[in-house]
């Protein structure tokens, strides 16, 4: 393949990614630190923020459902129309939650409407990552897939990137203007940012993968009930796999916000700042992780990830509750840059070498999803609800923080190595009655 199709094919897929997280992180920031004041009003300032971080929640419990609407398009029909889709949808909720009056102007009707977009976002992310992690790895050469499925996945970290800053400009205003309308610039001017997206993802073609599926005539008529009947077992993998890649991934950068600012001594920006230096060295670190996987596999780098976050739960609070600004910059940095990184990296192109092509949109948009729904924006609600119950003590969030390993470690048992092998070498990963039936 050409290099000039395959960089459009890379930038599609991460500046896709890039803008949906940017919209969606920005949620996440904002309900620490707006959201809790301005539409979730209680007499009790924690409980307005655990209610923030409830509807923080309440669209990864959703995102299983928009991947299985979009999933079964991309698997019908195309990735490239499902990416489409998916980012306009992002797009319109999200700029409209920028423009939302708050409840001091039309009360309950407030966070009812905030709700609504944060599901409408909910489903629109549920279909986009799967989407656009396939648009790299199935355009991949065998020997840099790894390289290539870490590409998307930056934009998980770009995402949250362009947000951060974003919203750090914005709390240099007085803090008057930040919550009068400065938190609201960021959302507005998403559109743009979608608008370029959608540019950028009109001029690519359809994956190798699926074009064979059509060519041969093997997509699958109901792609959620083939998932479920031949790769059942491939879901659960992920599923597990996917918790502790995004649990610890919101603790660090989300709910560190919210605590950092409202149980020890740190400014708005101290947080803010240490979340964007150490997602600047995630970024960095991804393709590395990723090229690295090619040469020694998926499987060790995210195992030795796994096993570092347990061991790092303890250390990471010790260090953020010494005061100082440069050791909670020092463990973010560790968190997300030395120990999420080679887990964040690996984990797309791990899913995707698991699931055959008929089915591979809606296999990993599941495992991903429901494994999101149940550990990652549940995350900084369950850390908020720990603090609440034991006093304010860090103690079961680490013991929470190492679970999630645990959990993902003993998921990871059964996946095996397939680096060396094509993609759609079907006998690799799919029974042979399933070729038989889904026809």
């Amino acid at each position: 393949m050409e290099k000039k199709k395959m960089r459009r094919v890379l930038v599609a897929s991460i500046v896709g990614s890039a803008i949906e997280w940017f919209d969606y992180f920005l949620y996440g920031t904002v309900a620490a630190l707006v959201f809790n004041q301005l539409f979730f009003v209680t007499e009790d300032p924690a409980f307005g923020t655990l209610y923030a971080f409830a509807t923080f929640a309440l669209a990864f419990l959703i995102r299983p459902f928009g991947g299985i609407i979009f999933s079964h398009i991309g698997d019908r029909i195309g990735r490239k129309k499902t990416l489409v889709l998916t980012l306009s949808l992002m797009g319109m909720s999200t700029f409209l939650m920028g423009v939302l009056p708050t409840y001091q102007a039309i009360g309950i009707w407030a966070p009812i409407l905030l709700i609504t977009l944060r599901l409408v976002q909910g489903i629109g992310l549920g279909g986009e990552w799967g989407g656009a992690l396939l648009l790299a790895v199935e355009y991949a050469p065998k020997e840099k897939r790894g390289l290539f499925g870490s590409v998307p996945q930056m934009g998980v970290t770009l995402g949250m990137l362009m947000g951060t800053i974003a919203l750090s400009i914005m709390t240099l205003l007085p803090d008057g203007s930040f919550m009068t309308w400065g938190w609201r610039v960021p959302f507005i001017l998403s559109a743009v940012l979608v608008i370029f997206g959608l540019w950028i993802r009109k001029g690519i073609d359809e994956t190798p993968s699926f074009k064979k599926n059509q060519e041969q005539g093997t997509v699958a008529k109901l792609p959620i009930a083939d998932t479920l009947r031949y790769h059942w077992k491939e879901v659960l993998i992920a599923i597990g796999a996917k918790v502790v890649e995004t649990a610890p991934f919101y603790i660090f950068g989300t709910f560190i916000v919210s605590y950092a600012t409202s149980n020890l001594s740190f400014t708005e920006t101290n947080a803010l700042n240490a979340v964007t230096i150490g997602t600047i060295i995630t970024t960095i670190m991804m393709p590395i992780m990723g090229a690295l996987s090619d040469k020694i596999g998926r499987k060790p780098l995210y195992i030795g990830g796994a096993v570092m976050m347990a061991l790092y739960a303890f250390p990471y609070f010790w260090l953020i509750h010494q005061g100082s600004v440069a050791l909670l910059m020092l463990a973010t940095i560790i968190g997300l840059g030395i120990i999420w990184a080679p887990i964040t990296a690996v984990l797309g192109t791990m899913f995707s070498e698991i699931f055959s092509a008929k089915v591979r949109y809606t296999g990993i948009s599941l495992g991903y999803q429901i494994g999101a729904a149940l550990a990652g924006g549940t995350a900084p609600l369950v850390a908020t609800a720990l603090l609440i119950r034991f006093d304010n003590s860090y103690v079961p969030v680490a013991l929470y923080i190492i679970l999630t390993a645990v959990i993902s470690l003993i998921a990871v048992t059964a996946v095996q190595d397939r680096r060396a092998q094509d993609l759609d070498e079907e006998d690799a990963v799919i029974p042979t009655n399933e070729a038989k039936i889904t026809t």
